[in-house]
């Protein structure tokens, strides 16, 4: 279990929550799924909805900006300490800005940006709001990682933006390294296996951890989403793919309790 009350290091995965085309049937999906305490934050905040764990928070669901035609999607946001600085860094590695930094209330100031290889991310800086308080155990955030068809772009971009030290795992058939802030290793970075059709995009995905993956993939289809990836097992816990009842996909993986 991790518990944070404060700033997660630069570069860390600190946070990560959903647009969703209708807020209250995601919520209503993800609270028996996961078992998430949800709270409206009100009109001001667009009527967000942070989801809690042992009262602290853990993801997030918001509507989808009126008027607007963006992809329903898990968005993960890392830490860092100055968001505009951030911001020029993203641009001046060739990535963009999908939103420019701005205050989110007292919380903390953000902005979105979208790599060269056209994955979308988060960035957080905070002041009263961390991001998520609890991670690493069940119904909560364990895993975060890019997966892109130019491998080699994307590890120069996110080096070059974040500092992080890759380390690779790649195997046969595998390409794979792990974004590492000093001696944590705090996320992923892979190419998609051969075979994933050109048109996938590149994507951020989010894991969550539950206690029985095979539970909570049967859960999932019984609350009507889909498994995109049979569950199989990893050195990190057993794991599947899969999507909610609108159509957004995201992992689970097996934790401790």
């Amino acid at each position: 279990m991790t518990i944070r009350d404060t700033a997660w290091p630069e570069g860390t995965p600190c946070w990560a929550d959903v647009m969703a085309a209708d807020p209250k049937r995601a919520a209503e999906f993800y609270r028996a799924l996961l078992g998430w305490e949800i709270e409206d934050q009100g009109e001001d905040y667009g009527h967000y909805l942070i989801a809690s764990v042992e009262g602290r928070a853990a993801a997030a669901i918001g509507p989808k900006p009126p008027g607007t035609d963006v992809p329903s999607v898990w968005t993960t946001y890392l830490a860092v300490a100055d968001a505009d600085k951030t911001a020029a860094k993203i641009t001046e590695a060739g990535g963009q800005l999908a939103m420019p930094p701005g205050d989110v209330g007292e919380a903390g100031r953000m902005a979105i940006g979208v790599d060269p290889t056209g994955a979308a991310f988060g960035i957080w800086q905070t002041k009263q709001s961390q991001g998520a308080g609890i991670a690493n155990v069940p119904s909560t955030m364990v895993w975060n990682e890019c997966m892109t068809h130019d491998f080699e772009g994307a590890k120069a971009f996110y080096a070059e933006v974040f500092g992080y030290r890759l380390d690779d795992i790649s195997a046969e058939g595998f390409s794979y390294v792990t974004l590492n802030v000093g001696d944590q290793t705090v996320g992923g970075l892979g190419a998609w296996p051969a075979g994933v059709p050109a048109d996938v995009p590149a994507q951020w995905i989010t894991y969550f951890g539950v206690s029985d993956t095979d539970a909570a993939v049967a859960k999932v289809v019984e609350l009507g989403g889909t498994v995109t990836g049979e569950a199989k097992d990893s050195p990190y816990g057993r794991l599947a793919q899969v999507t909610d009842n609108q159509g957004v996909p995201f992992s689970v993986i097996s934790v401790p309790g």
